[in-house]
């Protein structure tokens, strides 16, 4: 059994895009042990995500996406924590919309790469329909509230389905696949570590996949 856990928790702010801006709230995950660890879309408040990270090392800050409420900060946190800040490629026009055209430079997530953290890894699993790049970590061995593996969605899938798309970028049809080819495919046990709200299981979500499909963007 891995020495690793997970940390959580939730921020407050906003997120923009096309023109709307809206109150969002966004769970930042930590995950580690008691040496080291990650951290997973640093959203709105790195005050917060400090004092879940501790004294730790912080070895990266990993992006499932980069719409602006999960990207903002993602910048000032690598400076932060010391930390390279890793995103997919194809999210860099979603990156310049929230940092500019000069934005900083980051370092490439590759669908399958795998990811140290501790005595265990984290896989990457490119997503996309959110976001072209959208991308989610999941974690084997990890377990959450008792429940062994774990997959961080981002905003790719949430209790009750889909993310939201219609806006720039996004693709309804394309993140139904990608929630059918990567996610569903998991162990019907994994715990849904998401973006924003409550956790979900693979199995509480995989019956409705029709339902998502007959209820369209």
């Amino acid at each position: 059994m891995t020495d690793v856990r997970i940390d959580r928790t939730e921020t407050s702010g906003t997120f923009s895009l096309d023109g709307g801006t809206w109150e969002v709230e966004n769970n930042v995950w930590v995950v580690g042990d008691d040496s080291a660890c990650v951290v997973i879309d640093p959203a709105h408040d790195l005050d917060a995500v400090a004092r879940l990270v501790g004294d730790r090392t912080v070895q990266a800050v990993l992006l499932t996406h980069a719409h602006d409420d999960h990207s903002a900060l993602a910048p000032e946190a690598g400076r932060r924590f010391g930390a390279p800040v890793h995103l997919h490629p194809e999210e860099a026009p979603l990156w310049r919309l929230a940092h500019g055209e000069d934005a900083p430079e980051t370092t490439d997530l590759a669908d399958g790469q795998r990811i140290a953290v501790g005595d265990t890894e984290l896989e990457v699993l490119h997503t996309p329909g959110h976001s072209p790049g959208s991308v989610c970590f999941y974690g084997p061995e990890l377990a959450w509230e008792g429940e062994t593996p774990v997959v961080f969605s981002g905003d790719t899938l949430f209790q009750g389905g889909p993310g939201a798309t219609g806006r720039s970028f996004s693709d309804f049809p394309t993140i139904v696949a990608s929630i059918t080819d990567r996610l569903l495919v998991l162990p019907v046990e994994t715990s849904v570590l998401t973006g924003h709200g409550p956790a979900t299981r693979i199995g509480d979500e995989a019956p409705h996949r029709q339902e998502w499909l007959d209820r369209g963007e």
